[in-house]
């Protein structure tokens, strides 16, 4: 059984100043009450105009007084817990610590022996769950990572998340389930899982993210898939994901505007429809490629958009969802190694609650094992960069020191035995004399890698779910499957 990794950060990178964060919050809040945020769905538009809000009913644009952000604000819990089935595995969203999960929502497998790529099925959605439980550096199941493209498009989030809650003891964070019926579906799977369904509000095992449809809009089936979470007391975030220059302004404080307005809508609807519940902001801003056209992540800016983005977060003291890694990539090589260094860096210092996430190359497309399991090492070289240097009496060793003196060495020394597991150590970088490397074959951190995914993939076991919940399950998604049309395609 793996324990969950953490970051709690000494040290902080901070991109905007307290002034220009107050001005892009300044901004959103116009944006919110002059332009509008278009909500495509009738319960939802009901909720706002009840709030206060004004709403366009034949434009599903909704304006937003300043006074119902700023409540909205108020009323969202600050400190939440994201539960596992294990509670040994709970995710803590403190403002304090951060966590990694996986990518989510791939739809191709890189067979990291032969390099042909295909396409993900219900398998594969099992084999990411139980690969992502075995790795104490991924607090929580963000996805699932690739779908269940074998299954009926009308039940395939059932389908997810019946692999999903039976291969991992993790957190399940799902992005793939949208509409009313799927929703109460995956979350009825989470009352089975829980053993009732005031211990899933109590304990939610289950939570939701959305993603919004840039620029300043939503989708009416994510619409009323929040809204059931948030009646079952589940968290639940929208994500924004404006490209400058395409879905946002040029300009990197305009296109920042755009995704804070986003998300903020969001969190007013579910505060309006159910004061107090457990909400995250979230984003994943990035650019335009002005070349082609596309996204393809892996840009400078995309670091200083998420490190701002989460500095307001921050501001409103609401835990944060950051997009973080997701490289541009199509193989995990130099290129992969650089962005998912930066991406994580910044997703780190400026203080993100959830970093998602690891696993997937050619923006969000694509899983390979072994590229998730080198990105785990960058996140460990980052959080050691995170905690600083400590100095205290005993880090300065001044006895030691002198004990040694001037010809000496640390190496017998108690202080070293103490303190020698603190230094980090590669699980997959080759730092052996080169003599060694060459005698063994010139092997290089993807190698190992492979190895050890292989390793993973044929030997963890997760823990299990009793067998009358599973069977349960498979009974909601098989009656799922036979009612195929009552389910959003």
């Amino acid at each position: 059984m793996s324990t969950i990794d953490s970051i709690a950060p000494r040290l902080q990178w901070h991109i905007l100043a307290p002034e220009e964060i107050e001005r892009i919050h300044e901004a959103s809040l116009t944006v919110l009450e002059r332009t509008g945020v278009r909500f495509p769905a009738p319960r939802a538009l009901a909720v706002l105009e009840a709030g206060g809000c004004r709403v366009d009913w034949a434009s599903g644009v909704v304006r937003f007084p300043r006074a119902a952000v700023l409540a909205a604000l108020a009323w969202a819990p600050r400190h939440y817990v994201l539960a596992a089935r294990d509670p040994e595995q709970d995710v803590l969203l403190d403002g304090r610590h951060g966590y990694l999960s996986n990518d989510a929502s791939g739809v191709f497998i890189v067979d990291h022996h032969t390099g042909e790529i295909r396409s993900s099925t219900k398998a594969d959605v099992a084999a990411s769950a139980c690969f992502v439980d075995a790795l104490p550096e991924l607090a929580f199941c963000w996805g699932p990572a690739v779908t269940s493209r074998d299954a009926p498009a009308a039940t395939r989030a059932l389908h997810d998340a019946e692999a999903v809650f039976v291969n991992t003891s993790k957190h399940f964070q799902t992005v793939t389930t949208v509409g009313e019926t799927a929703a109460r579906s995956v979350a009825e799977m989470a009352v089975l899982v829980a053993g009732g369904r005031e211990e899933l509000r109590r304990r939610p095992i289950l939570s939701f993210m959305q993603c919004a449809v840039d620029p300043l809009g939503h989708d009416a089936l994510n619409l009323e898939a929040s809204l059931v979470a948030a009646e079952y007391g589940l968290p639940c975030g929208f994500m924004p994901m404006p490209l400058a220059a395409g879905t946002g302004p040029a300009t990197l404080a305009g296109t920042l505007v755009v995704q804070n307005a986003g998300t903020l809508s969001g969190l007013v609807l579910l505060q309006l429809a159910f004061p107090g519940t457990p909400v995250f902001l979230s984003g994943a801003p990035s650019v335009i490629d002005v070349r082609t056209g596309a996204y393809t992540g892996g840009s400078p800016e995309d670091y200083l958009l998420a490190g701002a983005a989460t500095q307001l977060a921050r501001r409103y003291e609401i835990p944060m969802a950051m997009g973080t890694m997701a490289t541009g990539a199509k193989e995990p090589g130099w290129q992969a190694a650089v962005d998912d260094s930066l991406s994580t860096f910044t997703s780190v210092m400026s203080g993100a609650d959830m970093m998602n996430g690891a696993g997937l190359l050619n923006g969000s497309k694509m899983l390979s094992y072994p590229h998730l399991l080198m990105e785990t090492e960058i996140y460990r070289i980052v959080k050691r960069m995170a905690a600083g240097i400590d100095v205290s009496d005993d880090s300065l060793a001044l006895d030691v020191i002198d004990r040694v003196g001037c010809a000496g060495t640390y190496l017998a020394e108690s202080h070293t035995r103490r303190h020698a597991r603190d230094l980090w150590r590669p699980s997959f970088w080759d730092r052996s004399p080169h003599e060694l490397w060459l005698r063994a074959g010139r092997p290089g951190a993807l190698e190992k890698a492979t190895e050890a995914a292989d390793e993973i993939l044929a030997t963890h076991e997760p823990r299990a779910l009793p067998e009358d919940v599973r069977r349960a399950i498979r009974a909601l998604v098989a009656a799922a499957d036979a009612s195929s049309t009552e389910m959003p395609r």
